[in-house]
């Protein structure tokens, strides 16, 4: 008996200690945490700083005419406690090069000869500007003066590119619709743990940036019509009256307003007949900017309540080719999403003026902009429109680093998109679009690569490794949390979450720690499955065994992730029951769990059945009683 109690004593404390083992923090971050930027409570530290910029941008762009041409002047702010000598430039268009390093095989019609900078100065001084020998999306200027702590700099460009004929996330939709992003030279990121961000831009992972006050001008030809980031300055000068009076409607109303159609367009004189007009947005505090330009395109427009405290409304519009018989649901589609994402999940309140889904073929997102594809089934673009919306609050609203951290975006777009489902399509079918599209890959492919830890840098992943952890394993991994900790608590944590982060630059370790902070427990247990280790989703039956008061079902774990399933129970009298089990009957054990169905009845089988959360080998999920079976 002493010996026994030793034992528990010991194998008790071991359980408690691997539960409250902290999680392995990369020398980096270790840095933040030791100079006090970043803090082990999930806060930010009190030393915590990050650097910002005003852009001011002029576009001329004038189709048939490919080439783009951009003036530019940043005022960067140095908020760190270092000097900086040098400053990290992306230039993402360099994409296009021929022999630019891809995570994917670019045709002919992709290929351009990317930015051209034409001139450069620093603090009104010329500055030699030398083109890199190699297809780069990354350059260096030395600083003729370093630019110490809490002191600006101002970069002026002179460049111009040569729009895509294949349109992809940014080109050319036809001949006189294009979608702009990527499109100006910027300043990179320089963080807090990592300093200035060198990654190169191979045409996934694309998301890390600054939150910068933009002003924007794009010069196009009349009967154009301009979408993009921000708020339009001055549309009385671009518009005649009644478009802008149905543009200035749509912002007040819950109709859809159609702003500009096919028949309107046909007449020519939906904007101001110079020939040129300038199209200005000014947007503070965002991330990026992108615009859509078309002479062809219908408009539609309407809003909603995103905010129920302060009745603040949000304008829903859409951009569309006469052809796509989805598009004119599109307005009301955006609507649907801004309120329900508002209201539920995340439920915090949309942060921006609008969305604007602007039609493309890249299913992309950007700040107030989507450039999403045509679909034949409603259903899709419905599917389709809720994830591109949703990602306004991760990356853009929260800023996390999705050339890094890839999963702290697409893993909550995709959960927040499984939310949503439910509520437009029913569990059922949301279940099996969510188990088709985001985890059947991660299943179906029992390769090492695909039990990569999602903790892995997505700049270290590709192909369906990559895919799989930035989407479905982390959605997954985020799912089962709320789950573990119930609606209200999980609630609480990820507005927690929110609050502190949103408009700065969190990690994963600053979302782990917030949560294990406001749920006041240590959930690195589970942080240490779902995120940082190579187990996948398999739980087999073991044994049920029959007690006094009704059966000990136990369950092993073989893949070692904390996931929750259902046990389907049917009863020798042609009766049946389910028991949930969330995850935090792994808590104890990660391997195996005995869990008590109470019961008179007696039962004949049981089978496993983890929905969303699919299993690797359903082939040891069901029990059935020896003296039952056939």
């Amino acid at each position: 008996m002493i010996r026994q109690a030793l034992f528990t004593i010991v194998f008790t404390s071991l359980i408690v200690s691997l539960s409250a083992q902290d999680l392995y923090v990369p020398r980096d971050l270790q840095k933040a945490y030791a100079k006090e930027t970043r803090s082990k409570d999930g806060k930010p530290g009190k030393n915590y700083w990050q650097n910002t910029a005003r852009y001011n941008i002029n576009l001329t762009v004038m189709p048939p005419d490919r080439i783009v041409k951009g003036t530019e002047t940043i005022m960067y702010f140095n908020n760190s406690t270092d000097t900086l000598r040098t400053s990290t430039i992306k230039l993402f268009l360099n994409i296009h090069k021929p022999g630019a390093a891809r995570d994917q095989p670019a045709t002919a019609d992709y290929i351009t000869s990317g930015m051209k900078i034409n001139s450069v100065k620093i603090d009104n001084a010329d500055y030699k500007y030398q083109e890199s020998q190699y297809a780069t999306t990354v350059t260096t200027l030395r600083l003729p003066k370093p630019l110490a702590p809490h002191d600006s700099i101002k970069i002026e460009f002179d460049w111009q590119f040569e729009i895509s004929l294949e349109s992809g996330r940014e080109g050319m939709v036809d001949s006189t619709s294009w979608f702009l992003a990527y499109f100006y030279p910027r300043v990179a990121v320089f963080d807090d743990y990592a300093g200035w961000d060198r990654g190169q831009f191979a045409d996934t992972k694309e998301f890390y940036s600054d939150f910068n006050d933009y002003t924007v001008t794009l010069n196009v030809p009349k009967n154009y019509i301009v979408w993009g980031t921000g708020t339009l300055q001055q549309p009385e000068k671009i518009l005649q009256p009644e478009y802008l009076k149905r543009f200035r409607e749509s912002f007040n109303t819950d109709q859809i307003i159609r702003i500009v159609t096919k028949e309107d367009l046909a007449k020519k004189q939906v904007t101001a007949q110079n020939a040129s007009n300038s199209w200005t947005f000014i947007a503070k505090n965002i991330p990026d900017m992108a615009f859509g330009i078309s002479d062809h395109y219908n408009w539609d427009g309407s809003s909603v309540v995103v905010d129920k405290i302060t009745g603040r409304r949000a304008s829903a519009q859409s951009a569309y080719d006469q052809k796509a018989t989805d598009f004119p649901f599109v307005a009301g589609f955006i609507k649907h999403s801004l309120k329900w994402f508002s209201e539920n999940w995340p439920g915090v309140a949309y942060p921006y003026e609008k969305m604007t889904i602007f039609q493309g073929f890249a299913d992309m997102e950007y700040p107030m902009m989507a450039n999403n594809s045509s679909q034949r089934d409603t259903t899709f673009t419905k599917f389709v429109d809720d994830h591109e919306i949703v990602h306004t609050y991760m990356p853009f609203y929260m800023g996390t680093n999705e050339t890094r951290y890839g999963f702290m975006d697409e893993g909550w777009a995709t959960a927040f998109e499984y939310l949503i489902g439910q509520e437009e399509l029913g569990n059922e079918r949301a279940t099996e679009f969510f188990k088709m599209f985001r985890v059947n890959g991660w299943v179906t492919d029992a390769s090492q690569s695909q039990d990569v830890a999602i903790i892995t840098p997505s700049s270290d992943l590709n192909g369906a490794a990559l895919g799989n952890n930035e989407y479905g394993k982390a959605a997954l991994g985020y799912l089962a949390m709320k789950e573990l900790l119930g609606d209200d608590d999980f609630r609480l944590c990820l507005h927690s979450y929110m609050d502190r982060w949103h408009g700065k630059h969190p990690t994963p370790w600053d979302f782990f720690y917030t949560f294990n902070d406001v749920s006041e427990k240590n959930l690195n247990w589970f942080w240490s499955s779902w995120f940082f280790s190579n187990n996948y989703i398999d739980v087999s039956v073991a044994n049920a065994t029959k007690t006094k008061t009704g059966y000990t079902v136990t369950v092993d774990n073989k893949g070692g992730m904390p996931a929750p399933f259902d046990i389907l129970i049917s009863y020798d009298d042609n009766t049946s029951d389910t028991v949930h089990q969330t995850p935090e009957v792994w808590q104890k054990n990660i391997k195996q769990a005995s869990i008590a169905v109470k019961t008179s009845k007696k039962i004949s089988s049981l089978k496993l059945e983890g929905g969303i959360y699919m299993d690797a080998d359903k082939s040891n999920n069901s029990w059935q009683d020896q003296g039952t079976k056939k």
